[in-house]
Parts: C-alpha cells; structure tokens; sequence
C-alpha cells in the first residue's frame, strides 16, 4: 500500500539495563515525548497500537500491554491494539498505524514499541528469542546448527544455543560461515561493521553502549559462536520508543511544519522460496521502491536491522546497496560510515544502540526522522531528504519470519 501518512512527533528513552523501570515507565516516557514532538494533547488521539514481544515471559504481563501502559498516563478510552510480531513487532505496529491514516479510518494514531529483557535469571531473557523460531521444529533446529557448526569447525557455535545466548546469535553464525565460504567474506569485514556502528552510537546520547572499537578490538573480543566475537553480536536491551502517526490533512490542520512523509511501509512474512529465489528484504525492499518512486542509489541514510553483523553486511546487498557478495568490499569502501555515499545506522544500530525487541522498529523511526529533520547532531547525515529503514523477526526455514521496510521523506 502506497503509504499517504505523516510523522508528526517522535519520541523515546535510551535504551540499556533498567532494572528499576518497568513497562509503563518507559512506555509513559517515549510517548510523551512523542507527543510533545507532535506539539498535541493526547486527547487528540484516536487509537494505538503498541508492540512488545516478551512481557509475558519476563514480567508476566500478558493480554492488555497496551492499555496498561496507556493508562498509566491517563490514556484511555481510544481503541487500543497489541501487536506482537518479533523484532518486527514496533515496524508492524507503525505500518497497521499508517494503513488505517492512509485508508482514512483515523486521522491521529499512535504506534509504540515498549520492552523489558532484562531478568536475573538470564536464561528466561533467552527464552524469548528462543520463542521465535517454530518451537515445535526447536530440536530439529538446534541439532541443524550444531550440524552445521561442526561442519565449519566452529566450536564454539557447537554448544550452549537458547542456553548461554540467543540462539540467534548461532544462526546468523551460520549464515555468517556460509557467506565467508561462498564470497570470500573475512571476518574482519564482519567486525568493520562492528567498529563503524560502535563510532556511530558514541554520538549518540540514547544508545546502550557509547565506547568506540577499533576492528582489532571486536576480533580480541570473546568468542559467542564462530565467527561472531561479542561486539558483533546485539545486546539484548530495555526501552520503548513511539511516533505520532497523521493523516495530511491533519497535519495541515495541526501545523506541522517540518513534516517527514511514510511514502512507503511494506510488510510480508516469509515463505518456502527455493533454490536462487529473491528472498523476503530482497521482495519487501523492491516494492517499498516501487511504492515510493526511488531505489537504492536515492537514499540518504539507512536504518537496517543488524541484530548481528553479518546480518548488516548481508542487507547491504538484499536491499540493493550493492551487488550480491559484495557487502564486503562495501564495508571497506567506507561508503556506509558517516560522511560516507550512503551511511547506514548513524544510530549505531541494534549493536550498539540496543536491542529492545518490540521496540527496535519505531526506534529506526525514531532516528530517521530526526535525520531527516536536521536535528542528529554530531551524527547528523547532511542533506539528507530519503531515508529507509529495514526491520526483521523471528525465522523460520532460511528467512526471517516478518519483514518490513518502509521509505521515509521530507
């Protein structure tokens, strides 16, 4: 659907380990903030939708999310729609946001995407993750990646998945192995990534992890699953982020002076594609061009979803940033760091900004917008007017489960 929506206010918290908030704090904090942006009341809303993934399994808050959170604030009475769909989970509330603007069934909406991971027991914390593949395939699964693990050498790939770590840290391990032996992919190209986004989120004030890293440092970091060293690998994260969501003539109405305009936000699930078939970025991101009348060589600054990074590297070329088995000597170009032809996460993306999972989504917005507003400061893309953001969840068989990438421009 060819998006006719506006972003009218932004909003969210830093993203980290706040043992000492809970949903409806961090909640409350991102949509304030998002419609103090907007310069509206929040009598002026007329629904929400609100994502998270994993409350059920950390806080045990299940069926009502939304609402709690809302009314908290003294939101209520609006219809209220939990969304969960992964890490895609903030994306999908945004774009059923925008649909129903578009489609002129409201006129002010808001999406938000709030979640807590963090939990003394760690393991409850993996769960989660661990929750987003076919959980009746799990075994089967797990055996397919140590299989795989062994085939490669990778040892420490072989043990502790959904135990120790995410397991889909030994996923995008896997793929990550797969890349190196079909392109020659090195694994310092892998951790570049790593060094690029840690300079990016140490100019961001929100971001979980502020040092910068060198590509020797990622690589004497400790080991998670070959090749993937700690910095290359997402943290799991705290947060909510949210974006008021008009239609134009509301934002006529409103005086919205420095609109961003959602051209485009396409959203699919995967499928059980075969052999060389284009997969599911490669089939969201042509559409999302099409829908919005540019292509790859158009964008600004590109907000993608790199809960590993390998998986960066790999959307370089899904997205069309590059040709296939190229996203290594993109990286080296330098081309995606800022200053660069097409920088890519000057946020410092999930490894470094966080990765709060059903908040991921509206925090690419987040950042997008501001871009495009000129107000990033030291980590501001110049004259930037197009930007596209890419946000995946869960897997099943060879891609992820939900996909959306949307095109954002003043």
């Amino acid at each position: 659907m060819r998006m006719r929506a506006v972003i009218a206010g932004v909003g969210m918290t830093s993203f980290g380990k706040h043992l000492d908030r809970g949903l409806k704090s961090l909640g409350a904090e991102a949509t304030q903030a998002a419609l103090a942006d907007a310069g509206i009341d929040p009598g002026e809303l007329q629904a929400a939708y609100v994502a998270n993934a994993a409350a059920g399994l950390i806080t045990g808050q299940e069926c009502i999310r939304g609402e709690v959170v809302l009314r908290s604030i003294g939101i209520g009475r609006l219809p209220v729609v939990n969304v969960e769909n992964a890490c895609a989970g903030a994306s999908t509330a945004l774009q059923q946001a925008a649909a129903m603007v578009t489609g002129g069934i409201y006129d002010v909406v808001l999406a938000l995407g709030v979640e807590k991971l963090y939990h003394p027991d760690k393991a409850r914390s993996f769960s989660a993750f661990s929750g987003a593949v076919d959980v009746e395939a799990l075994q089967s699964i797990l055996q397919g990646l140590q299989a795989s693990a062994k085939a490669g050498g990778a040892k420490s790939a072989g043990e502790g998945a959904g135990e120790k770590r995410s397991m889909f840290m030994d996923i995008y391990a896997s793929a990550a192995r797969n890349h190196m032996d079909r392109y020659g992919t090195t694994v310092e190209q892998f951790a570049a990534v790593s060094a690029k986004n840690s300079l990016h989120g140490s100019l961001n004030p929100r971001a979980q992890f502020r040092d910068v890293l060198s590509v020797a440092d990622v690589l004497a970091a400790p080991m998670v699953a070959e090749p993937l060293t700690r910095p290359m690998c997402s943290p799991i994260g705290d947060g909510a982020a949210a974006a008021v969501i008009v239609s134009e003539k509301a934002a006529r109405r409103l005086g919205i002076t420095n609109p961003v305009h959602l051209v485009s936000c396409v959203l699919r699930s995967g499928w059980d594609r075969k052999g060389d078939e284009p997969g599911l970025v490669e089939v969201c991101s042509t559409e999302a061009y099409e829908e919005a009348g540019v292509g790859p060589l158009d964008l600004d600054v590109v907000e993608c979803h790199d809960a590993s990074a390998p998986a960066e590297l790999m959307a370089y070329e899904q997205l069309g940033l590059c040709a296939r088995g190229e996203g290594g000597k993109l990286i080296d170009s330098k081309d995606t760091w800022l200053g660069g032809r097409v920088p890519v996460n000057p946020s410092g993306g999930l490894l470094r900004k966080g990765h709060p999972v059903g908040a991921t989504g509206l925090a690419q917005i987040v950042e997008v917008t501001e871009q495009l507003q000129g107000r990033s400061g030291e980590r501001q893309v110049a004259g930037a007017k197009v930007a596209l953001c890419h946000n995946g969840g869960g897997a099943i068989g060879a891609d992820a489960a939900a996909m959306c990438v949307s095109i954002l421009s003043t």
